[in-house]
């Protein structure tokens, strides 16, 4: 590349015609086709030349405004010593995607899935004193989770690129501080980036702390599902709060009656002729300790494990033969007269209903007119249900509608979680030891692109947003080596990238429609085609990647045209700085 151009001729750019075998998605396929990625093993890529230049605007876009919103770039290894996760306790809690090794010295290691071990313990004896705070260190760097089954190419893969970030504060009036600078700088990198994105509440998961948000480009393929609402609240199904309205049955007084063949709700809710919210759903589990639950809700709901989770800890659901020997009955589980020793959790909305449709704990029998509190108790409740589309907005009332996304980034407000596990401590004020109260701010790179991508494309090709783009405008010249066409074409990009435009000139000696498949393949947000019939007209014709829209323009105002481009690629944050001249 010389003065902002880049040649095709000597591009390392191997485009392909036809989909990889192996690829289930957009980005997966195009990505590859487009010449900018390659597989080398199951969840690991190369990034190619042009993969590599979108890899680095989105970068370049993370640094600014990380660095405008007060942080400092470091970088920490990509291997951790396993000493850091010990002292955390994560060691042996974070699971197999955990990729772990031994040195020739028997010392234990892990390949980085996360930093927050090494970055606590990077400032562990350093920030001292409540005088050096706040402070918000970030990097830039590789990470690696052993996923089961690595899939959708960069969305899901083992190795990937990551922002991640942690700021350090004396208590939690600071933290909303760093915190809220952080989210508007996310806001602003998703714009920059032209992504469709939705800001949701969230489950922190296992990185924990007391609350949490997530950036989701929004995309039919995303593996996340999340609700949201006109009044703005958004939030991850699993983390979004759900407000059933169960149905009370007509009955007053306990009464136990036999259902046949009946082993679910629908079933039960047939044989008695109620609603199925007027029946409660029951589910088995035990937690870390081996304690036995079984949980309720209303019949017409699932059952949140992630909720769950946040509620008893981590637990297995119990198998069939688990709950025949701990005496539960599967398809006729409830809380009155329950094995001893099994404890009760159940959905907030069951606290006020008059009476219980349940399990009777024996096959073939359910009971009506169960009452909390004369014919069972509840150990614990909670908001223990699955949100569904068309439920009501918990901040308005009007119906949720669902959408599927990509998480492109997360922000989380730890707390003292891991300054407190690892004993890190400053001095406050009045000369009092304190936790560092932290926060934590990710966003994948890597995945960003990829999910760039599921956004924006057709069946030509990837349409790139403009500020991600490998390049901004692809100068076709039809007849490579002509007296007229050749010069015009480099007189064209030669104008284009001294006005600041990352240009490429199809200089290769191919066919029109190899270069103009290849243009809309890659997805360059412009396209000048330069031609021998226009030229003698004094006419060549743009094309806008993102609509399809053609348009001749004279030569002479080409310039002018590509000037006032520039001018709004300069002062706006807009996508479509290219819009202006097909108006």
């Amino acid at each position: 590349m010389t003065n902002n151009i880049i040649r095709m001729s000597t591009l390392y750019a191997p485009t392909l015609r036809e989909d990889p075998s192996d690829a289930d998605i957009a980005s997966a396929k195009l990505l590859v086709r487009a010449g900018m990625v390659r597989k080398e093993a199951s969840g690991l890529y190369s990034f190619l030349p042009l993969g590599m230049r979108v890899l680095r605007k989105i970068e370049d876009i993370v640094r600014e405004e990380m660095d405008s919103h007060g942080g400092q770039e470091i970088l920490m290894p990509f291997v951790q010593p396993a000493e850091l996760w010990h002292r955390s306790g994560r060691w042996t809690v974070y699971g197999d995607e955990l990729l772990r090794m031994t040195d020739r010295h028997g010392n234990e290691f892990c390949l980085g899935p996360t930093h927050e071990e090494v970055i606590t313990d990077l400032v562990d004896n350093e920030l001292r004193s409540y005088k050096d705070l706040p402070k918000n260190l970030y990097h830039i760097q590789l990470k690696f989770r052993d996923e089961r089954r690595p899939r959708f190419g960069l969305l899901r893969g083992r190795e990937f690129i990551m922002k991640d970030a942690y700021s350090f504060d004396a208590d939690e009036e600071g933290l909303e501080k760093s915190y809220q600078l952080m989210r508007d700088a996310y806001s602003n990198m998703c714009e920059r980036m032209g992504l469709e994105y939705r800001i949701v509440e969230a489950d922190s998961g296992q990185i924990g702390g007391s609350g949490s948000e997530e950036f989701m480009a929004l995309a039919e393929t995303g593996e996340a599902e999340l609700v949201h609402c006109q009044c703005g609240y958004a939030a991850d199904v699993e983390a979004a709060a759900c407000m059933p309205e169960p149905k009370a049955y007509p009955a007053t007084s306990l009464e136990k009656v036999s259902t046949p063949g009946v082993h679910t709700i629908a079933e039960l809710a047939a044989h008695l002729g109620c609603d199925e919210a007027a029946c409660m759903k029951a589910f088995a589990c035990k937690d870390e300790q081996g304690a036995i639950w079984v949980l309720f809700v209303p019949g017409d709901y699932e059952v949140n494990e992630v909720k769950v989770e946040n509620l008893i800890g981590i637990f297995e659901p119990l198998t069939d033969d688990e709950m025949k020997d701990a005496g539960l009955v599967k398809g006729s589980m409830g809380p009155v007269g329950l094995p001893e020793g099994v404890k009760v959790a159940a959905d907030i909305s069951l606290r006020e209903m008059p009476n219980w449709v349940v399990g009777a704990n024996e096959d073939g029998f359910h009971y009506v007119g169960a009452q909390l509190g004369r014919d069972f108790q509840v150990d614990a409740w909670a908001d223990l249900c699955l949100v569904r589309e068309g439920d009501p907005c918990p901040k308005c009332g009007l119906p949720l509608s669902h959408a599927r996304g990509i998480e492109v980034g997360q922000i989380f407000k730890l707390g003292d979680k891991y300054s407190r596990s690892m004993d890190v401590k400053f001095m406050d004020e009045n000369g009092e030891e304190r936790y560092f109260i932290m926060g934590c701010y990710g966003v994948g790179v890597s995945r960003t692109l990829a999910a760039a991508v599921e956004q924006s494309h057709d069946d030509a090709g990837i349409i790139w947003p403009f500020g991600i783009a490998p390049a901004h405008i692809c100068v076709i010249p039809l007849t490579v080596g002509d007296d007229t066409v050749q010069p015009a074409a480099e007189q064209i990009a030669g104008k284009a990238a001294e006005l600041g435009f990352e240009v490429v000139i199809d200089d290769r000696n191919e066919r029109a429609g190899v270069k103009f498949a290849d243009a809309d393949l890659i997805g360059w947000p412009l396209q000048v085609v330069v031609g021998k019939r226009g030229l003698a007209e004094g006419k060549v014709e743009i094309k806008r990647r993102r609509t399809g829209e053609r348009r001749d323009v004279e030569l002479t105002t080409l310039s002018e045209l590509f000037g006032f481009a520039a001018r709004a690629a300069r002062h706006s944050r807009t996508i479509n700085v290219f819009d202006a001249l097909f108006n």
